[in-house]
């Protein structure tokens, strides 16, 4: 981090914002929607950066995307574009929160669902909304552009509908001015205010897949008289557990099958059964592999059974690749804000994050925040607080945001944000 006063004003200003930094999340956490239905959060996001009087707040992008724009008061010809995305998780809250989600969407495709921002979205929207208030708050000494861009349906649209961060990009979310960095943070189960890191892959290749079994209906008394792809959908979903024993264990795979449903009654052997899931790979180029082997499977053990199988694959998402030169170039910053002692390498991870279409097209870092009660070992490893809430993980009912942790976040944001602007966060070429 350099020298620049205007560090400690940044530091000033946020703490100055912290406590409606925290009142924005518990808000959005009580009022969480759905992928493609962020409406009302879209509207909060577009009427706060509309207050602030930035150069321009665009709004509509793939749905409900918003982009604020404030151009700073000295020349400058880069530009951070910092991200938050914003949609919530069909999960039953359950986190003792006083201000936890009792939302259930009706009409959402395949629900009703309960609704609950179970992954932390709420706080990176939280977070952005208090960055863009401090770095409006100096706008007369940034050296550049920050585009503040809230992305809808991370955790990826409905079957049929699309949106997410490649669809914002192929909209021109990001142009005029592209971003020479892209930057965010995940909030997850880390001792919190602790920063976790990786060079290299920080998020896997994600792909979603959609399988169809068809047989042939008839009266469930009489199954003999039809073929029943009910059996084939279970020998399929037992099947893809042995699909890691076909690649390098060096490598990890998983192949999930999340969902099934059939249209039908109990009495009925159905036509057809609809099989949904996910594939996720630590190494990209592994995905092809795994796509074609998953396919074999389904098709064949579909034709053991008498029925045929469909396979299609959706919303391909690729890895988050942390660059070594970005990473190098962004730990000063990082260590400055929240002390050295609290930054450290992680593993990786077999989430998925569509971040990566941001990261992957203008370079830049994406980091994880801590926002549990944990401690860091020794040796690196990060175990639970005695006597604390544990450390619980994203799309569990009981996740949950330490909101002492929302203010490092906002601190992150603004610092590398300037230090990318005067160009302290440059890679080495």
């Amino acid at each position: 981090m350099s020298g620049d006063p205007i560090h400690a004003e940044l530091d000033e200003q946020t703490e100055a914002v912290e406590r409606q930094v925290i009142e924005w999340r518990h808000h959005l956490h009580q009022n969480p929607e759905l992928s493609n239905r962020e409406v009302d959060t879209a509207k909060l996001i577009t009427d706060h950066l509309t207050s602030l009087n930035l150069d321009e707040v665009r709004t509509g992008i793939s749905g409900h995307g918003v982009v604020g724009v404030l151009r700073g008061g000295k020349p400058g010809d880069r530009v951070v574009a910092l991200r938050a995305d914003i949609d919530a998780l069909p999960v039953k809250e359950d986190s003792g929160e006083s201000f936890a989600s009792t939302v259930v969407d009706q009409d959402y495709p395949g629900g009703p669902f309960p609704v609950a921002h179970a992954c932390g979205h709420d706080g990176h929207t939280a977070m952005l909304l208090g960055a863009a208030t401090v770095l409006a708050g100096v706008r007369e000494q940034l050296p550049g552009t920050v585009l503040f861009v809230f992305q809808p349906a991370e955790e990826g649209a409905p079957a049929g509908e699309s949106s997410g961060a490649k669809q914002m990009i192929d909209e021109g979310a990001c142009n005029d001015p592209a971003p020479t960095m892209a930057f965010g943070m995940h909030l997850g189960p880390l001792p919190s205010g602790y920063v976790g890191y990786r060079v290299g892959n920080q998020f896997g290749a994600s792909s979603m897949v959609k399988i169809v079994l068809t047989g042939q209906q008839v009266h469930g008394s009489a199954p003999w008289m039809g073929i029943d792809p009910m059996p084939a959908a279970g020998a399929i979903t037992v099947g893809v557990g042995q699909l890691y024993r076909q690649v390098s264990a060096f490598d990890p795979i998983t192949v999930t099958i999340g969902h099934i449903e059939d249209v039908g009654r109990f009495n009925i052997v159905p036509e057809t059964v609809t099989l949904w899931g996910t594939i996720r790979c630590s190494v990209e180029n592994d995905m092809a592999d795994i796509q074609k082997r998953l396919t074999i499977l389904a098709e064949q053990t579909a034709a053991a059974y008498g029925c045929t199988a469909e396979v299609t694959y959706l919303q391909d998402v690729p890895a988050v690749h942390n660059l070594k030169k970005w990473t190098d170039a962004v730990l000063p910053t990082v260590r400055s804000v929240v002390g050295a002692e609290k930054v450290f390498d992680t593993p990786p991870t077999l989430g998925y994050d569509d971040v990566s279409e941001f990261v992957n097209k203008y370079g830049g870092v994406y980091l994880m925040l801590g926002a549990q009660d944990g401690e860091l070992t020794d040796d690196g490893t990060v175990v639970p607080t005695s006597g604390g809430r544990g450390l619980v993980p994203n799309h569990n009912p009981r996740f949950y945001v330490d909101d002492d942790a929302l203010v490092q976040g906002v601190r992150l944001h603004c610092n590398v944000a300037y230090d990318h602007l005067n160009g302290t966060i440059t890679p080495a070429e």
